[in-house]
């Protein structure tokens, strides 16, 4: 056979844009395969810890993050936010989160592994509304008399206090979640994981 005539450039260059043709098609076929065995972006989501920057959350300031698809919420508490805990215990249906499977960092009366943060799950215990952060300050706009600051669910009025305690003659059943949080550093939370050695 002869091979007179046949260009030899055009031959490899053939083989080598056949090669990268199969190559990518290969590679098309096996993303659907390979991709099976990750697990989703929502499976991911529903477990995976989330951290929070609290380096520039002033005192009386409210951050909010995403975990497991739920708003939670970290308030930095002023000093007279912790002074004003100890004076409305009588108002309160478990001012000690009794009622309620917390963790055990979370059955004090400041509800909190710092006192100063508050970390808590942004949905209300009565039908999942999530209530608004109101200072103290703005108590008055949402009619609410000897307001220390707090939560308030617009949906059907259940307030909580600055610990999520929730207050006496409302809908809401229990206190407001306290998920498993842990702090890596002064200024980073984890949610989602609880501190070493907690029950």
């Amino acid at each position: 056979m002869s091979t007179e005539g046949v260009d030899k450039g055009r031959r490899r260059f053939l083989i080598a844009a056949t090669t990268v043709v199969g190559g990518v098609g290969v590679a098309f076929a096996a993303y659907p395969f390979l991709a099976y065995w990750q697990p989703s972006a929502k499976a991911q989501a529903a477990g995976a810890p989330v951290e929070a920057d609290i380096s520039k959350l002033e005192p009386g300031q409210k951050l909010t993050l995403e975990w497991r698809g739920k708003p939670v919420w970290i308030v930095r508490r002023t000093q007279e936010n912790l002074k004003d805990l100890d004076t409305i215990g009588d108002q309160l249906r478990d001012p000690k989160s009794e009622a309620s499977k917390q963790p055990e960092y979370a059955t004090n009366e400041v509800r909190s592994i710092k006192p100063e943060y508050f970390v808590a799950v942004g949905i209300c215990t009565h039908l999942g509304c999530s209530p608004m952060y109101v200072t103290q300050e703005e108590g008055a706009a949402h009619n609410l008399s000897n307001w220390k600051g707090g939560f308030f669910c617009p949906c059907h009025g259940s307030r909580f206090d600055l610990a999520g305690r929730v207050y006496q003659d409302v809908p809401a059943p229990f206190n407001l979640e306290v998920p498993p949080y842990s702090f890596l550093s002064d200024t980073v939370v984890m949610v989602g994981v609880d501190p070493k050695g907690a029950a």
